[in-house]
């Protein structure tokens, strides 16, 4: 299985993907690739929401994932900032249904608890456990890219969950 994820966010959008590798005597988490999509402020909604779509579209085709997985919506204090965030987080769903893949979508405590063990975990927790899990010497930069990752290593281990439950 390998995994898109998205971190959407209105100055980076991160993402990043990751395999499951079955050929050893244990499956493994391999990252593939991560990165972020720095969005230019002097840049009006609607060009800013373009160059997501266009750099989505892109990277997904070039990976190839199976799915894509994004967060879902959280309630902010600001309504405009959540609403902003609402504009990138649908632009990065087109995307990938443009690329004919499902959406898997998870709340910020799902994809904690999934990757740390513990929902209210700090950023920098999740980071490190990203590392951890990816084998990789240290924390993905920049941070969207390190979240975009763990979203993916949530899907990974909620499919791998749902499966051995028979799919319920």
């Amino acid at each position: 299985m390998r995994v898109f994820g998205i971190d959407c966010g209105t100055e980076y959008t991160g993402w990043g993907v990751v395999e499951v590798d079955d050929s050893g005597k244990r499956q493994r988490l391999v990252p593939i690739a991560a990165g972020a999509i720095k969005l230019h402020k002097k840049h009006k909604t609607p060009e800013r929401l373009q160059q997501v779509y266009v750099e989505l579209t892109g990277l997904i085709t070039a990976y190839e994932p199976e799915v894509v997985a994004i967060e879902d919506v959280f309630f902010a204090a600001n309504a405009k900032s959540a609403l902003k965030l609402g504009h990138v987080r649908g632009v990065a769903m087109l995307a990938a249904a443009s690329c004919g893949l499902q959406v898997a979508e998870y709340a910020p405590l799902s994809i904690k608890s999934a990757v740390v063990g513990y929902g209210l975990a700090a950023k920098e927790q999740v980071q490190f456990m990203v590392a951890r899990l990816l084998d990789l010497e240290k924390a993905p930069e920049p941070a969207d890219a390190a979240d975009a990752l763990a979203i993916a290593i949530c899907h990974i281990h909620t499919a791998q969950t749902l499966l051995l439950q028979g799919g319920r």
